[in-house]
């Protein structure tokens, strides 16, 4: 049963606050979801930047870099020239940054905080200060991974997985990463609290279980991810610095021997046991970044083909599914180590399990666009190519799940293109139609849809250019470490000049944000005034004032129907919001 919210209904927004507690240090869930997408999305910029510098060692290795490269100075980039140690660090951290502080508090830090409460018909939250708390943890973790790259020796350089026993004994800025991983991983927990309890307690009156709309669902199985999962990799993440700084040896074997000398160490820890913590975090890990995509991408289709989603019930218990099963499926990132056929036999079974939910979702959204009346806006193009590239991303992930072929592609670029195809052309391309579709809502303006469409298909085309060759260098045996690209190996000699195709598509892919940082500000300030529900939906986040005020509903709603209740058969309007009554 629904249960019902005691916090009051505000009438009015004028909330007589100075600015730092209106905007900087808020409790209002719509504020604290900006501060999530506004700095995310910085870190999803300078994460960007880092990959755009790799690109070009990778392209051109050894040669100066353009312009920037003396920015850098000697330590990193002697005459313009990237170090092995420096390109180690950029990948370590854009791998960190992208996936910690970009990726996900974006789809599960802002368009959570933002949408959630209004969907399930609340006012707020149901902790305003955790909600807080959990923000500015993210904040404070990455002030602290970024400061490490300036500190002696540099930022992180042991892989966005910090792998012992290299971790352990790796310069100084992995104690900086460790330390903001900790923070994140608490802005993480605080944050899974806060969605679990608001999901289940605040609830509007007539807004049951299988009321809510799929993207709260992709939510609340998001939340029970991270709360399960990301407490392992704390306590690693503490048992590892301890490593580092109390001189323990959890996870250092004995006899190591460093610079041709042995290591003396307290004990005989296993570097196994951390690959195990951090692939026990890491594979839900994927489905935290997967699912809300998912659950945007659900929405906007429901919204631009006028029609009910195939199957609402199959998606729900898909994606409960798919909870369940992405916490027995970590090893599969670890058939190198030697583990034993049944070992093995039990994760390959699970793995391919786990593509079965997915599959469903996937049909599901295929199904719901057949014989709907499809308005091809911005939002729907950018749900429409998440389809693709996600079923591209999880199809090149089946041959990784058995250990006869993952042994042969494990650390090369087909591992890379797999996981990018999830992540870039699929979750990134959610997060864009999230943006444009949710846009009328924060700000009372629509973004232009021109200036979108130019943005969405020139995306489509650069993305692919830059993770499609990386299955062919991956076939041939390109490894994803090597800071030259391959150039020093002759048996890839015949697919290295896919590296200068891949960089230059890397760079054309920030050209062609410009138009949408273009419209992104010019629609906020001049863009054409919407009204409180421009798209004709259905669910309750159209029903409040735009953009909503402090309390979000003038009055409580009450749910009547189903999330998308569409109709194009001889009806005078074709959808039924949420709250409108019955006898209406």
């Amino acid at each position: 049963m629904a249960t019902h919210s005691a916090h009051p209904f505000p009438k009015s927004s004028a909330h007589d606050l100075p600015f730092w507690r209106k905007y900087i240090f808020s409790t209002d869930h719509k504020i604290i979801g900006l501060q999530y997408g506004i700095t995310a999305s910085f870190f999803l910029f300078f994460g960007f930047c880092l990959m755009m510098l790799m690109r070009w060692q990778l392209a051109y290795p050894g040669q100066p870099l353009p312009v920037i490269g003396t920015w850098f100075g000697d330590a990193n980039m002697p005459g313009g020239i990237m170090l092995p140690e420096f390109y180690n660090s950029l990948g370590a951290m854009h791998g960190t940054i992208m996936v910690f502080l970009a990726i996900v508090p974006l789809v599960f830090g802002a368009f959570g905080n933002y949408i959630v409460p209004l969907q399930i018909g609340a006012p707020d939250m149901c902790f305003p200060k955790v909600n807080a708390a959990s923000y500015w943890a993210y904040f404070t973790g990455g002030v602290v991974m970024c400061y490490s790259f300036f500190v002696p020796g540099g930022a992180a350089n042991s892989g966005w997985t910090s792998y012992s026993p290299l971790a352990d004994i790796a310069t100084e800025g992995q104690t900086w990463w460790l330390i903001g991983m900790v923070c994140l991983i608490t802005s993480s927990l605080l944050g899974a609290i806060n969605f679990i309890a608001t999901i289940v307690q605040l609830r509007t009156k007539g807004m049951t279980w299988f009321r809510l709309p799929f993207f709260v669902w992709a939510q609340l199985v998001t939340a029970f991810l991270l709360l399960l999962a990301f407490p392992p990799l704390e306590a690693a993440g503490v048992m590892q610095l301890m490593d580092r700084l109390a001189h323990t040896s959890f996870f250092l074997p004995s006899g190591l021997v460093v610079s041709g000398k042995v290591l003396e160490v307290s004990g005989g820890g296993t570097p196994i046991l951390w690959q195990h913590l951090f692939w026990f975090l890491g594979h839900p890990e994927v489905y935290v970044l997967i699912l809300p995509a998912m659950g945007i991408v659900t929405e906007i289709i429901a919204n631009n083909t006028r029609k009910p989603i195939t199957g609402y019930k199959s998606l729900v218990f898909s994606a409960l599914t798919i909870g369940f099963l992405s916490f027995i499926v970590w090893a599969h990132h670890m058939y190198l180590t030697g583990m034993g056929t049944k070992v093995s036999a039990f994760f390959q079974t699970t793995t391919i399990l786990i593509s079965v939910p997915s599959v469903i979702i996937l049909t599901a959204l295929f199904i719901s666009l057949w014989g709907g009346s499809i308005r091809f806006t911005t939002p729907m193009l950018f749900a429409l190519g998440f389809l693709p590239m996600f079923g591209i991303g999880g199809l090149t992930g089946i041959p990784l799940a058995f250990n006869a072929t993952d042994i042969p592609l494990h650390d090369t670029y087909y591992v890379i293109g797999h996981f990018h195809y999830i992540v870039a052309p699929g979750t990134i391309f959610a997060i864009f139609a999230g943006i444009y579709y949710w846009f009328p809502k924060v700000t009372g303006r629509m973004m232009s849809e021109r200036l979108g469409k130019v943005h969405f298909w020139l995306s489509m085309i650069f993305m692919n250019g830059i993770f499609l060759p990386m299955f062919i260098q991956g076939m041939a045996g390109v490894s994803r470490r090597w800071y030259d690209g391959g150039a020093s190996y002759e048996f890839v000699q015949g697919v290295i000049h896919w590296n200068v195709f891949m960089s230059v598509s890397a760079w054309c892919l920030a050209l062609v944000q410009i138009p949408f940082l273009i419209n992104l500000f010019w629609s906020a300030c001049k863009g054409k005034k919407a009204s409180d529900n421009p798209w004709d939906a259905t669910t309750l986040e159209w029903a409040t004032p735009t953009p909503p005020p402090h309390g979000n509903f003038v009055v409580p709603p009450i749910v009547y129907h189903n999330p998308y209740d569409y109709s194009m058969s001889g009806a005078k309007k074709d959808f039924t919001p949420q709250n409108q009554p019955v006898e209406a």
